[in-house]
């Protein structure tokens, strides 16, 4: 019987490595690929090839001592356009955007997906920490990972079922302890390479200057005001701020003011006493449903409104033109426009969508 070919989307970290070794312990035959994404951010000199980026000098060291293929895909324009073009409009139309979500969607389980099929894979595969299940009705399922910590369920929501269907995560049942022990007995020279957390392409992790730096819009300066429209001082651009900031705004107040909401229309960033970060729903866009099409009436579930962040009893009300009014058991925190909302049933992913307003 042939062997199925996966293809393994390799960082140069550890957990993209790992799969590679599991996946050939269990008989796949496997190859590596790179994606160079941008010019700027983790690991990279504009005066390097791509050979020097670190994340490819690691992930190749780690093939050739795996004895596989390793291929580098140059993604750069496809990023700049549906990523952090993106991440740079977002912010100037004062939102906050997620860009890990839109690159999961749009990049590696869009066109990497393509390519790497493109290339003989039946499948391939990453380090992500979720589980994939098929249901009764041969539908795939997301669900959360054992390593409740490290579960990165919240950045798939918008996977498809065509897309599933050629996708493995190996490291679903792992913890990152575990992950790195394994490593260790494969001899991975990544065993111990520290994990990233800033965004990939933001240099030295200062979204702020990167904002600066590339927008072909002038920031422009505006007022701060409370709920009741007084001002209280003055801000040097709507996208400098986020909804729950405290620190930074530079007023002197008996009580701590945070950011409620940017108001772009009128070009305010309205700050409020910590009660009036707190919403009682929202409205989201884009949805996409994941055990099943849609939804045709109220919906029960668990939303999760930004990484990381607990879950939260709430109704979705499905409306027109694929959005939906979320509404919640309990006032939420700072539930900020440009975010996913996320649902779930128990560890079951159930889909998501992009936060456009909260509900007050």
């Amino acid at each position: 019987m042939e062997k199925k070919k996966v293809a393994v989307a390799m960082s140069g970290g550890v957990d993209s490595s790992t799969t590679a070794a599991i996946l050939l312990d269990k008989g796949y035959d496997v190859f590596g690929v790179t994606m160079v994404l941008s010019d700027e951010g983790r690991g990279f000199s504009k005066e390097d090839s791509y050979d020097q980026l670190s994340s490819v000098k690691d992930a190749r060291i780690v093939c050739n001592l795996l004895n596989i293929k390793h291929y580098v895909m140059d993604f750069k324009d496809i990023f700049k356009k549906e990523v952090s073009d993106y991440f740079i409009d977002e912010y100037m139309s004062a939102h906050t955007p997620n860009p890990c979500v839109r690159c999961n969607h749009c990049i590696k389980f869009g066109r990497l997906l393509n390519e790497c099929m493109k290339l003989g894979a039946d499948y391939m595969a990453t380090g992500h920490y979720v589980t994939i299940e098929k249901n009764e009705k041969e539908r795939y399922l997301i669900k959360r990972a054992a390593d409740t910590h490290k579960d990165q369920s919240y950045v798939l929501y918008h996977l498809g079922q065509e897309a599933l269907s050629h996708i493995i995560f190996p490291l679903s049942s792992y913890t990152k302890t575990q992950t790195r022990e394994m490593a260790k007995k494969y001899n991975l020279p990544v065993a111990n390479k520290k994990e990233s957390q800033e965004i990939c392409f933001i240099p030295n992790d200062d979204y702020k200057a990167y904002l600066q730096n590339h927008s072909q819009m002038h920031f422009k300066a505006g007022n701060i005001v409370d709920v009741d429209g007084n001002i209280l001082g003055r801000h040097n651009g709507l996208s400098l701020y986020t909804v729950g900031q405290r620190k930074g705004l530079g007023i002197a107040a008996a009580e701590p003011l945070y950011v409620i909401q940017l108001n772009s229309d009128k070009n305010e960033v309205v700050v409020g006493s910590n009660k009036d970060v707190f919403s009682s729903g929202l409205m989201a866009k884009n949805l996409n449903w994941i055990p099943f099409d849609n939804i045709e009436g109220p919906l029960e579930t668990y939303a999760q409104i930004r990484y990381g962040k607990n879950v939260c009893q709430a109704t979705v009300y499905p409306l027109e033109n694929n959005t939906a009014k979320v509404i919640f058991k309990e006032p939420q925190r700072a539930v900020t426009p440009g975010q996913s909302v996320v649902f779930y049933d128990d560890n079951i992913l159930l889909g998501g969508g992009i936060i456009t307003e909260p509900l007050k």
